[in-house]
């Protein structure tokens, strides 16, 4: 009898396995992804299945907001242009906006200011002093806030203005702040504020919708001043990991470049709370604090196009003379990767900037896989030392700065919801650069020839994760 059981279910397992190979194969999805998934399948029996069950389910086709009410909420900033800002375009990026605006309706938005932070308490301070001042409505959207020192120190601030009449919405994820008590947010409801999770789900570190995260950083206060970039709401973006410092970059955005955050994030609140804000008061009139030109970028698993993967790839088409990237994470699509290596092959100054000790150690192994080609075609790799780099920060050309949420991996250009700012400025470009040579100086250049001396099982190590990369 029990052999027969075990025949029973063992063709039933079969069967379903078959079933969702086919499923899989006709998503059409990626072909490495679906070869990836196959083998897994095959080759991992049962605990293969539920790694698929919990991972592997493919929800871009789900449409969460109509056309009409995206394109309502993302063109709302074009009502406040005048005509000469219109064709307002630099000569250098004229295809990389072109490139946003028709596949992401990002508008171009002139006269803003730039300030960059590099350390956590200097973004706290002056995001706090912001709220503080605020006199309208406060936006805030974070991956991951954290019921520790300074997310209490937030929340309380938030619950005081709220009782000074400031309407305030917040948007967290649901897996990333998951270790958060709903306690924690039931203060701030009871205060007046709207809290909405993103994707709320039972078993949030195992499921399905793991791979579909809101991994956007952003703040929007009356309209006018904003904040994007790598910094989430937790003490160790302060004080950071046990091993080191935690390095970051974060950007204050003041005047109409915020309105672009506004629209990602009125669209995001329609995602979570069903409510359609396009109201006027939320895009105010502005003065110009700057000549900073930006357009803000969006991207998620819910759009036909990776228009922040697509932003990056026609900046790198477009560099001239140096191309410096940071980034905690570099597993990057075949495409961006290639086009890195024909942009040194060309002649362009490429620098890649990663963490020497990563907070994955199965992501840190899959990076350190695609070193070997990037230098061989003269792409510079540089450790940082001192801690975690969790900045995510690319300057190109003394012209152009790149700014956000997205890392330089398959997961933020293909499976999260990023928001990235593209920053066409001299100035703001030169202090990224400066940025980048001071985190260089407490970094280590990778050297070919020394990186080709490591143990052969430490390269097949790296290069046998790597297979799974479309899975990481």
């Amino acid at each position: 009898m029990y052999h027969i059981l075990f025949r029973i279910t063992e063709a039933v397992y079969l069967i379903t396995v078959l079933g969702v190979i086919i499923v899989i194969i006709s998503e059409n999805r990626n072909p490495l992804k679906t070869i990836t998934w196959i083998m897994v399948l095959i080759f991992l029996p049962i605990i293969g299945f539920v790694i698929y069950i919990f991972f592997g389910q493919d929800y871009t086709k789900r449409r969460t907001i109509s056309k009409r009410m995206y394109s309502k909420i993302k063109t709302r900033p074009l009502a406040e242009l005048n005509n000469s800002e219109l064709v307002h375009y630099p000569t250098k990026h004229v295809q990389l906006i072109k490139l946003l605006r028709n596949s992401n309706q990002a508008p171009l938005l002139y006269g803003s200011s730039v300030e960059f932070f590099i350390t956590g308490k200097d973004k706290f301070d002056a995001l706090f002093r912001d709220i503080n001042n605020a006199t309208e409505h406060i936006h805030i959207e974070y991956y991951v806030w954290d019921d520790d020192v300074i997310g209490n120190q937030l929340k309380d601030l938030l619950i005081k203005k709220s009782a000074e009449g400031v309407k305030i919405r917040i948007i967290v994820d649901a897996v990333g702040s998951w270790r958060v008590k709903n306690q924690f947010y039931e203060q701030m409801r009871l205060a007046g504020i709207e809290v909405e999770e993103f994707m709320k789900v039972t078993f949030p570190m195992l499921t399905s919708h793991a791979n579909y995260r809101n991994h956007r950083k952003i703040v929007v206060v009356d309209g006018r001043v904003g904040y994007t970039g790598g910094m989430n709401v937790a003490d160790r973006y302060i004080i950071g990991p046990s091993w080191g410092n935690w390095r970051d970059t974060h950007v204050r955005i003041e005047g109409k470049g915020v309105q672009g955050l506004q629209s990602v994030f009125l669209i995001d609140w329609f995602m979570v709370s069903k409510s359609l804000i396009t109201a006027r008061k939320y895009f105010p009139p502005l003065e110009s604090y700057g000549d900073n030109l930006t357009q803000i970028a969006s991207s998620g698993p819910y759009s036909k196009a990776r228009e922040i993967m697509q932003g990056f790839m026609q900046a790198i088409f477009d560099a001239e003379s140096y191309i410096y990237i940071q980034t905690p994470y570099f597993i990057p699509p075949e495409a961006l990767f290639e086009a890195l290596i024909a942009a040194s092959t060309r002649g362009v100054d490429v620098r890649l900037m990663v963490p020497r000790k990563s907070d994955t150690l199965l992501i840190q192994l899959a990076s350190r896989s695609y070193f070997k080609k990037l230098m061989i075609a003269g792409v510079k790799v540089y450790f940082y030392e001192p801690g975690f780099m969790h900045s995510k920060l690319t300057v190109i050309d003394d012209s152009l700065t790149l700014i956000g949420s997205a890392n330089f991996d398959v997961r933020s250009f293909e499976q999260n919801l990023e928001v990235e700012a593209f920053i066409y400025n001299e100035e703001t470009a030169r202090r990224g650069r400066e940025i980048f040579i001071e985190d260089q100086k407490s970094s280590t250049a990778i050297v070919l020839r020394e990186w080709m001396k490591r143990p052969v099982w430490m390269r097949f190590k790296e290069s046998f994760v790597r297979l799974f990369t479309p899975l990481l």
